[in-house]
């Protein structure tokens, strides 16, 4: 009888486990994609006019740009308000520099715009990889559950039996005291 109990009682133990091992092989197959995902993002080609569009973006948004172009442009107008008649090549309206300012605008405008939308871009796949560790620490999060949910079961099982033995035990006490008085 206690062998049998024994052999009952292993073959639950393997069952246990053989569960737990199912939920842990479900749980690396579900991340196989997206830790493959991660650690292999798609590489970027950049093409020639995406690299000098990023170039322009960084040196046009830089304190270089601004404090060089300040310059330029104070001289521009220092040398054409101070200068001979003669040598003046912009008169005071500094027509030849608005000319020149709206073509530098009209071309850095777009340029700058090009490089916003691949950074956008670069945005998007930065999300889609936050969103992917997101779902594989839902699963995680889902595989533990399993497990405990599994704890949880083997313990009610395992309480039930004992209790099903003390009440075993306790019948057959009160059989022997019913004999006995």
């Amino acid at each position: 009888m206690k062998n049998e109990e024994a052999k009952q009682l292993i073959n639950q133990g393997t069952e246990y486990i053989n569960r737990l091992h199912q939920i842990v092989e479900g749980t690396i197959k579900e991340e196989g994609l997206i830790i493959n995902n991660l650690l292999h993002p798609p590489q970027e080609t950049l093409t020639p006019g995406q690299k000098i569009s990023d170039k322009v973006a960084r040196f046009g948004g830089s304190w270089k740009f601004i404090i060089m172009f300040g310059v330029v442009l104070f001289l521009w107008i220092l040398f054409n308000v101070l200068a001979l008649t003669k040598y003046r090549f912009d008169p005071f309206p500094f027509i030849l520099m608005n000319l020149v300012l709206s073509c530098l605008a009209a071309m850095q405008a777009p340029i700058i715009m090009m490089s916003q939308n691949r950074q956008e871009e670069k945005d998007r796949i930065r999300s889609e990889n936050d969103y992917l560790i997101n779902l594989k620490a839902e699963m995680q999060i889902r595989s533990l559950q399993q497990k405990m949910d599994l704890l949880q079961e083997e313990q009610l099982k395992t309480l039930f039996d004992s209790q099903a033995k003390q009440f075993a035990l306790l019948e057959e006490i009160r059989a022997k005291l019913d004999r006995g008085n």
